[in-house]
């Protein structure tokens, strides 16, 4: 057995009545501050027709949002009412009641269980035996729900009609009573209660010309205002598309300049990492004025080479061994050193030497030479 199904079901029963009285709550509240003209044309308007008779005549009322005004006076002995002859079109369209005396009928209060407002009418039909002096089956009855009350409980209006009355006053007025929508009650002051007496299947409903008309132009405005959604909707997307791509564009480009900008950093920070390796060494000038200063006469080099801050001299000398004597003390270089041994050179008479030292980056500054000194190795 399918209990949740079950109990969805009886929790959708027990929320319809609640949804419907919160519907006409808050219909009844709009209507209120709503234009005259305006509640006509949403058809939130109770206006009927009242017929009722009084004496030998058939008044026929309009009750208009509470307010019960005499529209017209018809002898009882014309027999059919033709009210749509003697009343104006606005008139002759609404719904027409007959209302009964307020001696006709019974009018009482009950207090019953709020379960009982699901099936408020059958639970009265029972009570019928119990709260009037006729069986359910000799009167017409209608019910209302007055008040919830704290304690679980409802207070519910009821107002019951013998049918024989029913007949009597139906009987007599012929062709009318088929025309009517409704019959209610009226009380000590000759207001309606606001019952609905007659069967269900005897009631006339009353059809708006205009209703097939109002209901394609309502479909017309939900297929307007979903295609006007619908176009909403793309131009948004539309939108999105556009600004994706433009952003997509601009991050493309903000890559490119990022990267652009990482290239230029790398290339600014070598170019100043060799600055700074060059500030650190002397320049081959340098390094030649120095060496041709340091080395003696009868001195001569085959090669003359700096790779990595290492300084190579290679060449022939007449006093080779005194080479590294002279050579140390120069700022520009330290650990002056014979690379090998000397070989003597047949031809010549001098040694050939090769000598090694390691740069060491400092200046040497030397005195300007004053005029007409002519001092050369």
């Amino acid at each position: 057995m399918n209990t949740a199904g079950i109990g969805v079901r009886n929790t959708g029963l027990r929320l319809l009545p609640a949804l419907a009285g919160f519907w006409d709550w808050w219909r009844r509240s709009l209507a209120a501050w709503l234009p005259r003209g305006w509640r006509n044309l949403l058809g939130w308007t109770h206006d009927r027709l009242l017929l009722c008779r009084q004496g030998e005549d058939v008044l026929v009322l309009w009750e208009d949002d509470g307010c019960v005004r005499e529209l017209a006076r018809i002898s009882a002995s014309a027999g059919h009412l033709d009210l749509d002859r003697l009343l104006v079109a606005r008139a002759a369209a609404l719904p027409r009641w007959w209302l009964l005396p307020a001696g006709s009928g019974l009018n009482r209060r009950l207090r019953l269980p709020s379960s009982a407002a699901r099936h408020l009418r059958q639970v009265v039909g029972f009570e019928i035996d119990r709260q009037t002096p006729f069986a359910a089956g000799e009167v017409q009855y209608d019910a209302r729900t007055v008040d919830h009350r704290h304690d679980g409980q409802i207070d519910v209006e009821i107002v019951v009609v013998p049918q024989r009355v029913l007949d009597r006053e139906l009987g007599e007025r012929g062709g009318t009573a088929s025309a009517l929508a409704g019959i209610d009650l009226a009380d000590a002051q000759g207001q309606p209660l606001g019952f609905n007496l007659l069967p269900m299947a005897q009631r006339r409903r009353q059809t708006d010309p205009m209703q097939r008309w109002n209901m394609l132009l309502a479909v017309v405005a939900l297929i307007a205002a979903g295609a006007a959604g619908a176009q909403i909707l793309k131009n948004r997307r539309d939108a999105a598309d556009v600004l994706q791509q433009r952003v997509e564009a601009e991050v493309a480009q903000a890559r490119q300049v990022a990267a652009q900008r990482g290239r230029l950093s790398a290339l600014v920070e070598g170019a100043a990492f060799l600055d700074r390796i060059r500030a650190g060494q002397s320049t081959v000038v340098e390094v030649w004025d120095e060496v041709t200063h340091r080395l003696p006469d009868g001195t001569w080099l085959e090669k003359l080479s700096i790779d990595g801050g290492q300084l190579v001299l290679i060449g022939f000398s007449d006093d080779a061994p005194s080479l590294i004597e002279r050579m140390e003390g120069s700022p520009l270089w330290r650990k002056p050193a014979l690379a090998g041994t000397l070989q003597s050179d047949a031809v010549s008479g001098r040694s050939r030497f090769t000598v090694t030292a390691q740069l060491t980056g400092g200046t040497i500054s030397r005195p300007e030479a004053a005029d007409g000194d002519d001092s050369t190795q």
